[in-house]
């Protein structure tokens, strides 16, 4: 663990928090993590999406054990190897990192958007279903209103209503863009669910792999507690 912190200590310097990322970028990529219910199994998937049509352009997925325990904190070291793993999987490099998790938007400011971005050099944000930390006022119950997300009197994000009355995202930095353009960009991924398309069709992905790979292995496929447990300390 200590070993862990002090790495994310040496690479927290090397984000880039202000950009310019890629306000109209080709394709986008989702990325997402489903677990067993045992723990001891995960998948990791990434789908590449034309940003324009939001139609899967390419698809990869990994398939293996957690390299690291469960530290509130430290999600990035159990997931990051079989996301780079699928990263490398694919025919078409992306654009632009869309995590299902957190960027900045971390008690150290360095969630997983932050690690993969730094560690790939791709720009790379943040959506998380559920805050991390962080205190907010609002938003408005329509779509596309958002309220600064702010912890420590710093605002580490933002809290983004991405359809009218329905639980806003909390939208964070991970690397190489703004936090405006970020909102943007969710806003444009989700022209009809609460979630981005990228999110959506990577966790599709990742679930798929996990159960067939249960099937394999003759054990239990992830339900709905393995598949999103732990998701908000990422």
């Amino acid at each position: 663990m200590e070993a862990a912190l002090a790495v994310q200590e040496r690479l927290r310097p090397l984000v880039d928090l202000v950009g310019p990322g890629p306000s109209r970028p080709a394709t986008v990529a989702g990325l997402d993590v489903a677990y067993a219910e045992s723990g001891d199994l995960l998948a990791a998937a990434v789908t590449v999406l034309d940003a324009a049509t939001l139609a899967v352009v390419d698809r990869a997925v990994h398939v293996g054990v957690p390299s690291f325990g469960y530290v509130p904190g430290l999600f990035a070291f159990r997931e990051l190897p079989a996301l780079l793993a699928a990263l490398d999987a694919l025919r078409i490099r992306p654009d632009l990192l869309v995590c299902d998790g957190h960027g900045l938007a971390h008690p150290r400011r360095f969630g997983l958007a932050c690690h993969i971005g730094v560690v790939t050099g791709l720009p790379a944000i943040g959506v998380g279903k559920t805050p991390l930390v962080g205190e907010w006022t609002g938003p408005a119950w329509e779509r596309g209103a958002s309220a600064p997300l702010v912890d420590g009197g710093e605002t580490v994000g933002r809290v983004l209503r991405t359809r009218d009355g329905v639980k806003p995202v909390f939208v964070s930095v991970g690397h190489r863009t703004g936090l405006d353009e970020a909102v943007d960009l969710v806003l444009a991924l989700t022209p009809r669910h609460r979630l981005p398309e990228t999110t959506r069709t990577a966790d599709r992905l990742c679930r798929e792999a996990l159960a067939a790979a249960g099937r394999r292995a003759g054990r239990g496929a992830a339900g709905p507690a393995g598949d999103h447990r732990h998701r908000s300390a990422r």
